[in-house]
């Protein structure tokens, strides 16, 4: 039994799509949720920026006592997960495995399409994870920079997105994908228009319930679940401005936030450090 709560990061609010998921699967469990809204975007960021980024997040985490952490960006898997757990001893999860292994599963055809930002689809993470499953399967990535930007500004529908998002998905419609996985966790409020644009042949994986199902298995198998059956505690952090989280956050997690703490950090990079991992 572990009381302590789950630390989860994201550049944004895209990350509340993954709590959503982790409140469904554990609803007993406390959340700590950090926004990183004051450097968003991540998708344009370097890996060594990105891995500062990502260290300095959980060290703040950490100093809320957190059991496990969730990297709920994945941008930030990409560049920084395998280092993290390198690094530190604490159990850390990442978004993209659990996707990659989600796609897999779902395919018929073995050919698999992936948008995601510039930093996640440059840094062949999901090619890495879904060739580690099934070496066969055809992947076509697709970098959609602006996506990100659209649901940040609350702009999830219309024919400015639609046509975004017909322009990114076209080559992949061309190699007959029939899953399509949704490498950023800002893309299932698009998902709408995603799968409208896509059609019906092609399922969306988006790896926010894989991640949770995954979280569970292993904090059930670690016996590190939170045995009191008082409601969870929900705190929210950000590093820009709280009352924009507050707004348009509630739209990623399905119900109101309430109180958000805002935590700015020194912009320094940490490569020292990662690279001691």
């Amino acid at each position: 039994m572990d009381n302590r709560a789950i630390g989860v990061f994201d550049s944004g609010l895209g990350g509340l799509t993954v709590v959503r998921e982790i409140i469904k699967y554990l609803p007993n469990e406390k959340i700590v949720y950090f926004g990183d809204t004051a450097r968003f975007p991540y998708g344009t960021r370097s890996t060594i920026e990105l891995r500062g980024f990502v260290f300095e997040i959980i060290d703040f985490l950490l100093s809320k006592d957190v059991k496990f952490i969730v990297i709920a960006c994945n941008s930030a898997s990409a560049a920084a997960l395998e280092a993290a757990q390198q690094y530190y001893d604490i159990p850390i999860i990442g978004v993209i495995e659990p996707g990659a292994r989600a796609a897999v599963q779902a395919t018929r055809c073995r050919r698999i399409g992936v948008i995601g930002t510039q930093a996640t689809i440059s840094s062949g993470s999901y090619i890495n994870a879904i060739k580690t499953l099934d070496a066969g399967v055809q992947i076509h990535p697709q970098a959609c920079p602006d996506l990100a930007d659209f649901v940040e500004r609350n702009q999830i529908t219309g024919p400015e997105v639609e046509d975004a998002v017909k322009g990114y998905l076209e080559p992949l419609a061309r190699m007959g994908i029939d899953s399509l996985i949704l490498g950023c966790t800002h893309y299932p409020l698009l998902s709408e228009t995603i799968s409208k644009v896509a059609g019906d042949g092609v399922k969306l994986i988006s790896s926010a319930e894989e991640t949770a199902r995954e979280l569970k298995e292993s904090l059930t198998r670690k016996d590190s679940l939170r045995k009191e059956k008082t409601p969870p505690a929900l705190e929210f952090i950000s590093s820009g401005d709280e009352n924009v989280f507050r707004k348009l956050g509630a739209r990623f997690l399905g119900r109101k936030i309430g109180k958000v703490e805002r935590v700015v950090f020194p912009l320094r990079e940490r490569v020292v450090r990662v690279e001691k991992g």
